[in-house]
């Protein structure tokens, strides 16, 4: 019994570092770094402004049927694609697939938080939107004046560049 609960304690302690680990591997800014990088990255448009969303600010958490437009792509040999969605559930839906990866909405999970994941096939690695360094998601952008005028955008395959289509 006692090296039963001596096991039970040395896998808690490893779960839990490595956890902690996890969550050290998120960037986060000071609130002025993020006003700044937001001022840096929106997108005017002629009918109002694309706001950029960090993960920290955690825009999922909510149903707030916006619109959301991100730039991704499978593998870091890969070109850049876009694609616009509504935040209109709650449910895990599958937004855009290229070659064998899917770009996924409210993957569920009891451990992580899968807002926006990249899934492959077996075997390939899984990319979240809030752990990755910009290899493969390189933007967020919120609509934030709901079903109005909601703008044409089109990537730069090579750059990941944004610009409206008018």
């Amino acid at each position: 019994m006692k090296r039963i609960l001596i096991i039970l304690k040395i896998i808690t302690l490893i779960g839990t570092s490595t956890v902690s680990l996890v969550a050290c591997n998120e960037t986060k800014y000071n609130q002025t770094q993020l006003q700044e990088l937001k001022e840096q990255n929106k997108i005017n448009t002629k009918d109002g402004i694309l706001e950029w969303i960090a993960p920290q600010e955690k825009p999922f958490n909510q149903i707030d049927d916006k619109y959301y437009f991100v730039v991704w792509r499978s593998n870091s040999d890969d070109g850049w694609r876009i694609i616009k969605f509504l935040n209109d559930t709650d449910t895990k839906k599958v937004l855009d697939n290229y070659g064998r990866y899917k770009l996924i909405f409210k993957e569920y999970s009891p451990f992580y938080d899968f807002t926006l994941l990249i899934r492959g096939e077996r075997g390939d690695p899984d990319y979240t939107w809030k752990t990755d360094d910009g290899t493969y998601f390189k933007f967020l952008y919120r609509w934030n004046n709901n079903d109005k005028n909601v703008p044409n955008l089109v990537v730069d395959y090579k750059t990941g560049e944004v610009k409206e289509v008018n």
